[in-house]
């Protein structure tokens, strides 16, 4: 059997610790979102930090974006242990005030946070609260002599911009530093982290921003995170969808799954269908689909359509399901466990079985 052709080495890089977590160097490629509740509000966002943790989140930015955003972090930090980053812009006194509340790292673009006085109070703050800073380059937000330099935000501006902002802190003695260079255009992505991955050590956060709705974000981010994490660079990640932040996480896991990264819940295997499948596939997987949602534990479910390929997967999953005419044949490791006939009652049996696999791998966890 040809062997699978293997990744590309994963990139050296320096380690950075945030909160409880390291970042780069050994660890696993770490996942990210960011909450779109108004910061303000700490019920809501701890709300949403809570669904986002649920399902895998292991590091939170939040927007802040005043003074009373800055002082409602000391609640939210009490109430979570996520490792959280605060996103700043403008104002460096918003920066020194979150990490006197408590979050983990910030995330700024030192040449937006004031002047030079001012990055440097930024820097000592940073260094007291032992607190990483990510420096993000956005292509929205390229310096306007760069611009006009390199003709827009090209990946060669972005980079430039990057290492521009390094400079600022290295120059300081701050070494606590993690990149990202973002685009909404994938292949200007790419791009740019292929020639900031050459140039330095620091881990890189990556991801293409402003990648839209769900379906169409979440095609982007797999294309050009995919080809990103193949070659070896990315040490965290976002898929950056317009919506609710925790359907970012479940894209996340799929597209690290898929290069065999990393792994979190289910694998469900379902057929596209065709003109052979004669059983109701899609009711069927979407109702797998919703009852392993926030499932953390990791296994294999097929539900297949048809007696073409159908046996085949269910019997290498670790339980599954091949439909046939106006019935289905249910398999657990292989083993045949029974045939189910009558359409209305597939979904009913295939479920109940389900069900008994899960408690039985949550009891055998935690034996």
């Amino acid at each position: 059997m040809r062997k699978t052709p293997p990744l590309s080495p994963r990139r050296p890089t320096r380690t950075v610790t945030l909160g409880s977590i390291g970042i780069g160097g050994d660890n696993p490629v770490r996942v990210q979102s960011m909450t779109n509740t108004d910061t303000r509000d700490v019920d809501a966002t701890l709300a949403q930090i809570a669904a986002l943790t649920d399902a895998g989140c292991e590091i939170v930015r939040l927007a802040v974006l005043d003074e009373a955003a800055a002082t409602a972090l000391a609640a939210i930090r009490a109430g979570t242990k996520v490792p959280l980053v605060a996103d700043i812009h403008f104002d460096h006194r918003l920066a020194v005030a979150a990490l006197e509340a408590g979050v983990d790292a910030l995330r700024i673009n030192p040449g937006n946070i004031g002047s030079e006085a001012a990055v440097d109070v930024v820097v000592d703050a940073a260094k007291a609260h032992h607190a990483p800073i990510r420096i993000g380059v956005n292509s929205g937000s390229v310096d306007k002599a760069l611009l006009k330099k390199y003709g827009g935000p090209t990946p060669e501006a972005m980079v430039e911009s990057a290492l521009t902002h390094i400079a600022f802190l290295e120059a300081r003695g701050f070494y606590d530093i993690k990149v990202s260079l973002k685009s909404s255009s994938v292949l200007r992505t790419i791009a740019a982290y292929r020639l900031l991955g050459a140039a330095v050590d620091y881990p890189l956060h990556i991801g293409v921003t402003e990648a839209g709705t769900p379906m169409r974000g979440a095609v982007k981010s797999a294309v050009g995170l995919g080809i990103l994490l193949a070659e070896g660079l990315g040490d965290t990640l976002r898929v950056s969808l317009t919506g609710d932040p925790v359907t970012e996480i479940g894209v996340a896991y799929e597209i690290l799954r898929s290069l065999e990264l990393r792994a979190r819940g289910p694998e469900i295997i379902s057929c596209p269908t065709c003109g052979r499948t004669e059983i109701d596939l899609v009711g069927l997987a979407e109702a797998v689909e919703e009852r392993l949602r926030g499932v953390p534990e990791i296994f294999t479910v097929a539900v297949m359509g048809c007696v073409v390929n159908g046996p085949g997967e269910a019997r290498e999953a670790d339980i599954g399901i091949a439909g046939g005419r106006d019935c289905g044949i249910i398999f657990r490791k292989g083993e045949v466990l029974g045939k189910v006939r009558g359409s209305a009652n597939l979904i009913p049996a295939f479920m109940d079985e389900l069900e008994r696999f899960i408690t039985e791998k949550k009891e055998s966890a935690c034996d």
